[in-house]
Formats: structure tokens, C-alpha cells, sequence
């Protein structure tokens, strides 16, 4: 016997003929408890749905006719009721199911906080949890999978209170750094090298980016900021604080100079996507100054990339919302929220998304430079 909300069948002993046997839908969960907008029932058992009898649906065969309670016989309509209600209840459970903004609205304050996963993530399958030595990252010489159990934290060079642990540098072969960077009360961040430009997304808390030529901008949970190389700036948090952060050597091309890009990734538009079903938003320019953009890429359940991707690009990946597939050359990886990817050029690559809830992630991408340069 299956789990009790899947149809069930038993084998009649005279004729060997089979009975499907149905029990109550429940309730379709989501992430923030059992939905209430699911409102179609499915009988007991199909011998409850009273339905006319229909010409030339009655059976013949004494088998068939012996499956059916005396004086009803099934239609096409009621055979259809069960994946109906399945697929009404689908709808209905992921039909307000979407992602927060940086100011939370009253709907999104009964929930977990956006990004949560990526802070609190599962570590492994429950069976493998305690299993020495076990993880799900997976290094090789054109891509990587950095899960969250193989993150290692040190003090940041030159940041105060903070621990950093870095996910992609160039010891993979990448011409970027991507790290994670964990704030508290009365931390403070270091400026980046010299010529080096620096993108920082705030996936928990809350931080001040202070700037000498302008005004604070407090950055919260989904917001981000693009600092061009050897602008002088600093962050500090007063509360636990977790930030992306994107670093590479500027490539300057003619007498162009990127501006400070200050933003949240809800006020970004949506792009077109030719060919493609998911959503994309863009958090930087995409004009010639700015040499690297970070896309925002979101996908429902079932949706997946229509091309298989292979170009000179670079990419470093975190997924934020979600589950899915990842194929990385010949690999096929499942990913969930808290996961990072390092995609070496000429790769090939897609995604997949899976599971009952929206996924999303954020891919680093360099542009606008000759890859000659």
C-alpha cells in the first residue's frame, strides 16, 4: 500500500479485475503551512460521485461490469476528477507563492524571511546528515558545486568582527572572487584592493554603506550596491548580517568610468527573454563602462533554461530560492538554496527547477570586454 492520498488499487478475487481506490485530497502544503485556497474535493471513493449514465459507456465485459457499484457507472468525467483536483490543488498551493520585496509587505511578515534557506540551509538528506565525510561539493577543472557543510569561515583581511569564507577565486581559474562575508554588531568592512571594483547583495540583516562624497544608504535584505574601483567607502552592521560579494580587477576600456550603483532587485525591471520562459532582471547597466553584470534568473516548478549553454563567459552562481537540476559539463548536480556554482568558459551548462516553489538565483557574468583583452 502507498502513502494514504494516493489512489490505491486492490485485485477483485473472482475475476482478478482491479479496483482503484481513492481517500480525501489533503490540504496542499506550501512553505508557509497548508494552503487554504484549495477548495475542490475528491470523494472517498469513486463509488460516492453520483453521475448520469451515459450512452455507450456501459461496460459489457462481466469483469468491467462487476467493478462498478450496482445501478452507476463511471464517465469520463468522473475519471477525471482525481488528477483534476490534483491539478487544481497545484495551482492553488503555488498561486500566491512568490518572493518578498526588501520592505516586507503585511503578507510577507507571516513567513520565513526572503533568503532564509541560504543562511539556514539543509546541510544533506537527513539519512546523510551524521555521516562522516560526507558532502555534496564537487570540484573539477571546468566547473565546481560549493554546498554550504564544506564553508569555511576566517577573519576577513583588514575587515573588523567579521568572518568571511571564500566560494570562487582564481586558484579555481576564475578571473573574480565571490565570498560570503558574516557581519555583527560593530563590524566594519576594508576597502578591496587597489583597481579592484566590488558588488555586495545582503542576503540577511542589514548594513550602513558609507560613502566620503555622499550620504549613507542603509541596505537591506535583497538590495545591493556596485562600488567602481578605488572608491572609498565602508559598511558596518549593528545586527548579525550576512552579504555576497562580488570582487574583480576593473578592465578599463577608452575613457569610460563606471558610476556607484546603489538598488534593490525588486526595482529592477523585468527583460525580455526571447526563447526562454523564466524571469530575468539585470542589476547593472548594461552599457560599456561596466564590465561584469549580475542577473537575477527566476524559474516556476518545472521550468528549465531552452538552451544548453556553452560560451566564454564565466559564471558564478548562487542559488537563493529553490531546488533543481544543474548539468555542469557531463555532471548532473541536484542544487538547492545555499548552493554555489563556478562555471569555467566553454562549460556546458543548464537548470532545471524542481520541487513546489519557485527557485531563484544570482549569476556573477562578465560582458563588454573583448575576450582578447
Amino acid at each position: 500500500m502507498g502513502p494514504a492520498n494516493e489512489p490505491q488499487s486492490t485485485t477483485n478475487p473472482h475475476t482478478g479485475a482491479l479496483r482503484l481506490i481513492t481517500s480525501p485530497a489533503p490540504l496542499h502544503s506550501t512553505r508557509d503551512g497548508p494552503s487554504s485556497a484549495v477548495a475542490v474535493p475528491v470523494p472517498s471513493s469513486l463509488s460516492q460521485v453520483p453521475v448520469r449514465k451515459p450512452r455507450g459507456l456501459t461496460p459489457r465485459h462481466p469483469a468491467l461490469r462487476e467493478m462498478l457499484p450496482a445501478g452507476r457507472h463511471l464517465s469520463l468525467l468522473a475519471l477525471a476528477l482525481v488528477p483534476l483536483a490534483s491539478l487544481l490543488g497545484a495551482a492553488a498551493a503555488g498561486a500566491g507563492e512568490g518572493f518578498c520585496s526588501a520592505e516586507p509587505s503585511s503578507d510577507c511578515s507571516q513567513g520565513p524571511p526572503l533568503y532564509w534557506k541560504v543562511t539556514n540551509p539543509t546541510l544533506a538528506p537527513v539519512h546523510l546528515q551524521d555521516l562522516p565525510g560526507f558532502t555534496r561539493s564537487v570540484y573539477k577543472k571546468d566547473h565546481a558545486l560549493i554546498t554550504p557543510e564544506s564553508h569555511v569561515f576566517s577573519p576577513l583581511p583588514d575587515w573588523t568582527n567579521t568572518l568571511g569564507a571564500y566560494l570562487i577565486s582564481p586558484a579555481l581559474g576564475a578571473h573574480f572572487t565571490m565570498y560570503l562575508a558574516n557581519m555583527q554588531d560593530g563590524s566594519k568592512s576594508a576597502l578591496p584592493p587597489k583597481d579592484v571594483e566590488r558588488l555586495i547583495f545582503v542576503l540577511q540583516g542589514s548594513i550602513a554603506l558609507s560613502l566620503e562624497s555622499e550620504r549613507s544608504h542603509s541596505l537591506l535584505v535583497d538590495s545591493y550596491a556596485y562600488l567602481p574601483a578605488n572608491m572609498k567607502h565602508s559598511m558596518t552592521s549593528d545586527e548579525l548580517s550576512t552579504l555576497v560579494i562580488f570582487e574583480r580587477r576593473y578592465t578599463a576600456i577608452g575613457d569610460y568610468h563606471p558610476d556607484l550603483i546603489v538598488g534593490s532587485t525588486d526595482k529592477q525591471p523585468l527583460l525580455e527573454t526571447p526563447g526562454e520562459v523564466f524571469e530575468l532582471r539585470k542589476l547593472l547597466p548594461t552599457s560599456l563602462p561596466y564590465d561584469f553584470n549580475i542577473h537575477i534568473m527566476d524559474f516556476q516548478p518545472g521550468e528549465y533554461l531552452n538552451v544548453k549553454e556553452v560560451h566564454y563567459n564565466q559564471h558564478g552562481l548562487l542559488l537563493l530560492e529553490g531546488q533543481g537540476i544543474y548539468r555542469l559539463g557531463d555532471s548532473w548536480y541536484p542544487v538547492q538554496a545555499g548552493d554555489t556554482i563556478w562555471m569555467a568558459p566553454f562549460v556546458p551548462q543548464w537548470y532545471a527547477a524542481l520541487g513546489k516553489t519557485k527557485s531563484r538565483y544570482l549569476l556573477y557574468k562578465d560582458v563588454n570586454r573583448n575576450p582578447l583583452i
